[in-house]
This record gives structure tokens, sequence and C-alpha cells, in this order.
């Protein structure tokens, strides 16, 4: 069973679990938040249950860093959204894992008492392609928010918006280690070991 909850990356010359949104509480949820080996320059990761983390929390990171800040929310290590903020408020959105992205955001059928039945069905599988084309389109203006984003913290892309279009459309064995494969790409400095697997 994989992973679901939220991987959250921002920098900061103090522990991230020291921000607003965990305050007090941050000791008492010792065994549902976890410190993904730190990155150079303050960057740090911390991965969260389900639960923990509200949409909200994101400006009051990057407020309370000084700098932009991402979030994925990541279910079952299958698909994640991934979410970027900088300090003027910009954000952008990116899908990692499409063919599974699209399969959740499929409206299912008014009427349909059995969905096994309709996954077998042509009708399911032009449903499936059109979302995906739909998701696939996204790509690039979501390759060059995620670049901006990044130039905006501070790092220098390692990756032209080409490598990074090809990372939101790639797969991995767990939705985790293409989040950090696209941070390492958009130039941030890399952690020192792997992160732990799920």
């Amino acid at each position: 069973m994989g992973f679901s909850g939220h991987l959250v990356f921002a920098r900061s010359e103090r522990p991230l679990l020291e921000a607003p949104m965990f305050g007090s509480t941050a000791r008492e949820l010792t065994g549902d938040i976890h410190e993904w080996r730190p990155r150079p320059d303050g960057w740090q990761t911390l991965q969260l249950k389900q639960g923990l983390w509200q949409d909200e929390h994101l400006s009051v990171l990057a407020e309370w860093t000084g700098a932009p800040a991402c979030v994925a929310d990541v279910s079952d290590s299958d698909v994640a959204l991934v979410t970027g903020l900088d300090t003027q408020g910009r954000r952008w959105q990116a899908w990692l894992h499409l063919d599974i992205a699209a399969a959740l955001l499929m409206e299912e059928p008014e009427g349909m008492d059995d969905m096994s039945l309709w996954i077998t069905t042509p009708e399911f599988e032009e449903v499936l392609r059109q979302q995906r084309a739909a998701l696939d389109a996204e790509v690039p203006a979501d390759a060059e928010g995620a670049l901006m984003w990044a130039s905006a913290a501070g790092v220098q892309p390692l990756a032209q918006q080409p490598r990074i279009e090809e990372l939101l459309r790639g797969h991995a064995t767990f939705v985790e280690e293409l989040f950090d494969l696209l941070l390492d790409e958009l130039g941030f400095p890399e952690a020192t070991h792997s992160t732990p697997k799920p």
C-alpha cells in the first residue's frame, strides 16, 4: 500500500515544523510527519499523513518562510497534484501520473449502479481518452508555471521546458520519486541521499 497525504516543500532557516500551521501540535504528530533528507540552502520536505494539510496553509507557509513553496497532494503513491506558490501570490499546478489523474477526474455517468460494467465499455475508453488529452494539453502551461516558480525561488533550472514537460507526462513506481526528480530538474539543490520510500 502506498502513501496518501501531502509532501510540503519550502525553504527556511528554521525547521518547517515550527511553521504556524503546525504550531504546538507538531510534537504530538511525530508519527504522522516525516522529514525527508534536507536539501542545501535550507530547502526542506515534510511528508504529512492525510488530514494534516489544508489548502490555505500554502499561502501561510510562503508568507512565513518568505520564499516560494509547493505541496504535492498524493494519493496511494499513484498520483499527485502539485501546487506551487511564490511570494507574490502567483500559483501553478500540475498533475503527476496523468493516466491515473485522468481516471480520477472522469465524470461518472448518471444512474450507473455498477461502475465495473461501465469501465469495460468503449464509451469509458473514449471518455478516458478525452480526459487524458485535456490534461496533456495543459502540460506546456504547467511546465512554464513550474519554471517561473523555480526562478522566483532563486534557483537556476537544470532543464529546459521540454524536459519539464516530459517529467509531467512521465511515470515512476512511486509518484513521490517523480516529485523529487521534478524538484531536481527545476534546479533545487539535490539532497545528499535519496528520499525514504513509503
